[in-house]
């Protein structure tokens, strides 16, 4: 088992066109700590690793 959850879930990159790579923000304090998760209903939420905000 991972010490962090960093080892867990690791931070997201997405790829908006081939060659060119985003991270997503945190829009409660701008972190670039994102991860991704599965929400209660099987959708697609994120965390910030940094303040503990998540949305969806």
């Amino acid at each position: 088992m991972p010490a962090s959850i960093l080892g867990e879930v690791g931070f997201l990159d997405v790829a908006l066109t081939p060659g060119t790579v985003t991270r997503l923000s945190c829009p409660s304090c701008g972190s670039g700590h994102v991860a991704q998760m599965l929400g209660d209903n099987g959708g697609i939420s994120y965390v910030c690793t940094a303040c503990g905000h998540s949305w969806s």
